[in-house]
């Protein structure tokens, strides 16, 4: 399995990050990560669609919380665009966030069990077993056109290039 360092801190404490790292032009890989009520959902279930990929560490978190739902207001008033939210909280824990916060235009996942989409797509934090900060943009045909692993965790990312990303896919 291929580690990385030097790419993203946590605390400006430098964390290693597991798996392969995802690039632009990549065949973006299939995954399966649990949905709030426990059935598997795999990246293939929204093919046809463009996909962004909202990575973060915890849910319950206010820079999570504030990228969340910065998608779920913004991003989701693009048509054709399916937004999923990836984290390893437990599905319960996202069940419960979406309904108190009204979370709706955001599919929110579970990476917790196997670290599936964590370790294809280069996003787990080795020394903390969570994911690291990020987005993905994917097109209709799976290619992989946008990609940005936050640098220090505690900062947003840049929302105006995921969606000018989203934009060249329409």
């Amino acid at each position: 399995m291929q580690k990385r360092t030097g790419l993203v801190k946590f605390g400006n404490t430098p964390v290693t990050l597991l798996g392969n790292e995802i690039k632009v032009g990549d065949t973006a890989p299939n995954f399966t990560v649990l949905t709030p009520d426990l059935t598997p959902a795999s990246l293939d279930d929204y093919k046809g669609s463009i996909r962004i990929i909202s990575v973060v560490p915890s849910i319950d978190t206010s820079v999570c919380d504030m990228q969340t739902r910065w998608f779920n207001q913004d991003a989701s008033q693009i048509d054709g665009v399916v937004i999923l939210t990836v984290s390893v909280d437990l599905p319960f824990a996202l069940k419960r966030y979406c309904g108190a916060n009204g979370i709706t235009n955001v599919k929110t996942l579970s990476d917790h069990k196997d670290l599936d989409f964590g370790l294809k797509y280069g996003f787990v934090m080795e020394e903390l077993r969570l994911l690291a900060r990020g987005v993905i943009v994917i097109d209709k045909q799976d290619v992989v056109r946008y990609v940005q692993y936050v640098p220090e965790i505690k900062d947003q990312p840049d929302y105006e290039k995921a969606l000018a990303a989203v934009k060249e896919c329409i």
